[in-house]
């Protein structure tokens, strides 16, 4: 089972890789420079890097799945930005959607700014992959919303404040 979800995510970032779209960068400072670690306000560890082809050093102790779930969100913030998030990093940390939980911003200069709040977080991690995957199967934005909404509305905490898609 784990050696289908390995290739069935290796298989959705080499097709992504390809139609990814950027994230819109933020209003707020561009304070950290290429390569530099810092905390955010809720203790996240959060890193820069050139690109979202070049993931952070505080994935290089983390299992390759670990790393290619990163490697997806790099490739498919198109997706998982229209995704809320169920673990309760809304109220936590200030997230607005599950992109969020890997990446706090994509730069205009196209550098990316990580988070590594989906590395303690197995919901953050099904719900990409969830999405990713139903993205891949044909599956409209708003169908996949649903899917989501639906499947962790009751047992999780609440949602992050996540517009639904058109």
């Amino acid at each position: 089972m784990k050696k289908k979800l390995l290739f069935i995510i290796l298989a959705a970032v080499l097709v992504l890789s390809a139609c990814g779209d950027k994230a819109q960068p933020s209003e707020k400072e561009h304070d950290m420079a290429h390569g530099e670690q810092k905390h955010a306000p809720n203790g996240d560890l959060q890193e820069v890097t050139a690109s979202a082809a070049t993931l952070p050093s505080f994935l290089d102790d983390k299992s390759e799945d670990m790393r290619l779930v990163y490697q997806l969100a790099g490739t498919a913030t198109d997706v998982i930005d229209w995704m809320p998030c169920y673990c309760g990093c809304g109220e936590s940390a200030g997230h607005g959607s599950n992109l969020n939980c890997f990446i706090d911003e994509v730069r205009e200069d196209g550098s990316v700014v990580w988070d590594d709040h989906g590395t303690r977080c197995q919901v953050c991690l099904d719900i990409a992959v969830q999405s990713v995957m139903m993205k891949q199967e044909g599956k409209t934005l708003k169908e996949i919303r649903e899917f989501i909404d639906e499947t962790y509305k009751e047992g999780y905490a609440l949602p992050t404040d996540t517009p639904m898609p058109a």
